[in-house]
């Protein structure tokens, strides 16, 4: 592995603590706006769950997508999806060799200016434009859908 690799992951690691840590609780203990799913923001409840190296099957595990705070990270289901694995997360670093604002140019569908779904995470790395660097963190915590207009 990469000196740049390594730090990489663990730059976006650290930054992930730090988003989980900031959505404690503070005066109820729902966050703000956290992540994406499908397009649509989610918020949570910040947990002191540490899920990493418990050997747990891959199919156990949904995906968050860290984008190194270029951007709201993205998972890939949410309550009421069919394959939601009920808030247990496998965080997901990216890099963007050629730089974020090209990976949201070749893969943002929607044309709303930020990747927010997995199927554009997708179309950005088969482009080569976002490259998934792998598990860095594994947690648990609850998927809220976020209210109109909060």
């Amino acid at each position: 592995m990469s000196k740049k690799l390594t730090t990489t992951g663990l730059a976006v690691g650290g930054m992930l603590v730090a988003m989980i840590a900031g959505a404690a609780p503070a005066t109820a203990g729902v966050s703000g706006p956290a992540f994406y799913v499908d397009g649509s923001l989610y918020r949570t409840v910040g947990t002191p769950t540490d899920l990493t190296r418990t050997g747990a099957p891959a199919g156990s595990w949904d995906l968050i997508y860290n984008f190194g705070g270029a951007q709201l990270n993205v998972a890939t289901a949410a309550p009421g999806d069919r394959d939601y694995n009920g808030g247990r997360w496998q965080v997901h670093a990216l890099s963007f060799p050629a730089g974020y604002s090209a990976a949201v140019a070749s893969a943002d569908a929607d044309h709303d200016g930020v990747l927010d779904s997995d199927a554009e995470i997708g179309a950005a790395i088969a482009a080569g434009t976002a490259v998934d660097l792998g598990v860095v963190k594994q947690f648990e915590c609850p998927v809220i859908p976020l209210p109109p207009n909060a």
